[in-house]
């Protein structure tokens, strides 16, 4: 608990392929040690994968 007050809440920002907000709680929860880019290239090829 802060002595400062509450802590804001971070708005989560849209993925910018698919624009959806849930993609991107997605990515963050296959994100391993911080790296996002990995995650965001393994769940864009597994949606394309999913797509053909």
């Amino acid at each position: 608990m802060p002595r400062k007050g509450p802590v804001p809440k971070r708005d989560v920002l849209p993925d910018p392929v698919y624009h959806s907000k849930t993609v991107t709680k997605f990515i963050n929860k296959v994100m391993l040690s911080g790296k996002k880019s990995v995650a965001e290239r393994v769940v864009y090829d597994a949606f394309e994968t999913i797509r053909e």
